[in-house]
């Protein structure tokens, strides 16, 4: 499945990925906001909120939010959670942006899914000149249950076609997108802020966690139910649980006033 096809899965178990989807450290909006600098209340335009993990912040620090969500179940979450914000159900690579201008556009591990091509240029249409654009990913790192990371690959590699290599990337070996949006020309230089942080899951928390995930929602029933049955069974013989260290990154640049000449 390409990303098209694989962006639509999230939707399927709304319940699901509200309860088990972690929320992003409170730094994360507090370096934002340092960004945006002095303005009462902040107008926000979220990309992809889904259920609401990185919404609720903002809104609990009186930021007014705009979201534009795919999955009408996953955005009906977030509205009925959060009753002062605005959904929009849309394709953000096709929605007609509004003719208000925003402080923040903000995305939190949805990015990646929008069109490479045009995602950072309709980002910098939607932002008043020195806007901020937040771009939030999240990654798993080397970190937590160690050898766990190494030996799940085992069960990758009998039930899935997934061929990564064994254990988890280093933190300081992951990339934020400061480069592509330099190279949009709309922006100035972008910053990157790196949060390390752990979680510790049963193996039935770890299990509704990957149902979660779209790349382990759409195998087949034969190959999910085997891949789970393994990776409980190195959890169990584990003492029970596994701790996943996961890294946030946020990536931010303010929009500038006119676009530099690149070329």
């Amino acid at each position: 499945m390409g990303r098209l096809e694989l962006r639509g899965t999230f939707g399927d178990d709304a319940e699901l990925y509200d309860r088990v989807r972690p929320s992003y450290p409170g730094r994360v909006f507090d370096e934002v906001g340092r960004m945006v600098g002095p303005v009462a209340r902040p107008r926000v335009l979220e990309i992809g909120c889904g259920t609401g993990q990185a919404t609720a912040p903002m809104v609990r620090r009186g930021w007014s939010v705009k979201a534009v969500e795919l999955s009408p179940a996953l955005g009906g979450i977030a509205r009925d959670k959060l009753p002062e914000l605005e959904v929009i159900v849309a394709d953000f690579d096709t929605w007609a942006l509004p003719a208000e201008r925003f402080d923040v556009v903000l995305s939190a591990t949805a990015f990646h899914w929008l069109d490479p091509a045009t995602r950072v240029g309709k980002a910098a249409d939607a932002l008043r000149p020195g806007g901020v654009l937040a771009v939030v990913s999240t990654h798993h790192v080397a970190g937590g249950s160690e050898q766990f990371w190494v030996d799940v690959q085992d069960c990758y590699d009998r039930f899935t076609d997934d061929a990564d290599p064994r254990g988890m990337p280093a933190a300081d070996s992951v990339t934020g997108d400061e480069e592509e949006i330099a190279a949009s020309g709309r922006f100035g230089p972008a910053r990157v802020w790196r949060y390390e942080w752990e979680l510790t899951y049963t193996a039935a928390e770890y299990l509704a966690l990957l149902s979660s995930y779209s790349g382990h929602r759409v195998l087949t029933e034969q190959a999910r139910d085997g891949l789970y049955n393994c990776i409980r069974g190195l959890i169990e013989a584990a003492g029970g649980s596994v701790t996943k260290r996961y890294l946030t990154l946020l990536t931010a640049a303010n929009r500038l006033h006119q676009p530099l000449a690149l070329g």
